[in-house]
């Protein structure tokens, strides 16, 4: 079992669902992405950088790009999300889309091994 999978399964279900639809994504857009952790945060790394961080919180999930670049790119698709200048936080009912997960991991490779 990867760090990761330790870490989500010490969530609540609900946080734990919502985190493996959204690292689910990372490898179809990001084949390269490896399981990790950084800054306490899982998620996939790409060339030993973080590309997502995943953290579990009492009324949210968030979901990090680990800078507000990525943020800033689909900021227009986040209408109702709360958002700070590197990270989204969804709930467990509400998701963020995969489309938008998707540009947040396409946006960061650029921005992690630059």
């Amino acid at each position: 079992m990867t760090e990761v999978e330790e870490y989500l399964d010490g969530l609540d279900a609900a946080s734990r669902d919502a985190f493996r639809r959204s690292r689910a994504i990372a490898p179809r857009v990001a084949p390269d992405a490896e399981d990790g952790r950084s800054y306490g945060m899982a998620g996939p790394r790409h060339g030993g950088r973080p590309l997502l961080g995943f953290r579990a919180a009492q009324e949210h999930v968030s979901v990090c790009p680990f800078g507000p670049e990525a943020v800033d790119a689909v900021r227009g698709r986040l209408t109702g999300f709360d958002l700070s200048k590197g990270t989204v936080r969804p709930t467990a009912d509400r998701p963020l889309p995969e489309d938008v997960v998707a540009d947040l991991v396409r946006h960061r490779p650029a921005e992690a091994t630059g």
